[in-house]
């Protein structure tokens, strides 16, 4: 990996995305949750604003490709994790969106070890999954600070919708990596195709 990609302005966001993270944890255990809003709305635009930069930049990188994600993943796990011992939310929730994020991760590390796959883009569902999670996350902190019904019935609203995304793409990924895998397997048994490096 060249340091070049490190410094690219889209790199650099999602680095900072990174960085807000321990402050909006800090905010939410002292209660400060209008300053936890504030910090995480911004994570948010900085997500949006990072894809941005790199398509019309043109700085989509490789490490752009691993680091993104893993950023959004440690920003809404670690978030669901502290909403949850803070009680603002079920465990439930955040069982299931560990228990989905670590089966993908090892899925992923396994697949790319004994097939070489590594495209694992999202997919609409893992995006419909994800909008989801932020939403709730965002909801379930407005309604410390805003108590009223419509953002309660929202909160839920997304926190229901976290359930559903969260095992449709769940099955989605599964799926799409029995494609991937009877793809790989027809290229392995095809010389020509396996001369050209064609998936």
């Amino acid at each position: 990996m060249k340091i070049s990609q490190l410094l690219t302005a889209p790199n650099q966001l999602t680095l900072l995305r990174m960085l807000f993270l321990p402050f909006i944890v800090e905010n939410l255990v002292d209660r400060n949750y209008t300053t936890a809003l504030v910090l995480f709305v911004l994570a948010g635009l900085s997500d949006g604003l990072d894809g941005f930069l790199a398509r019309h930049l043109h700085q989509q990188t490789l490490l752009g490709q691993y680091l993104d994600p893993i950023a959004d993943k440690l920003l809404l796990s670690t978030m669901f994790m502290v909403l949850a011992i803070l009680h603002k939310i079920a465990w439930k929730y955040t069982v299931l969106v560990f228990s989905r994020d670590i089966s993908i991760l090892f899925a992923s590390a396994v697949l790319y070890a004994i097939a070489g796959l590594r495209d694992f883009r999202p997919s609409i569902f893992g995006k419909a999954n994800t909008f989801a999670q932020v939403a709730a996350i965002f909801f379930v902190m407005l309604f410390q600070i805003k108590h009223d019904r419509w953002v309660w019935i929202t909160q839920n609203t997304f926190l229901h919708a976290t359930v559903a995304f969260t095992v449709v793409s769940a099955l989605h990924y599964v799926f799409l990596v029995g494609q991937r895998l009877h793809a790989t397997s027809h290229v392995s048994t095809d010389p020509s195709k396996s001369a050209r490096g064609s998936i």
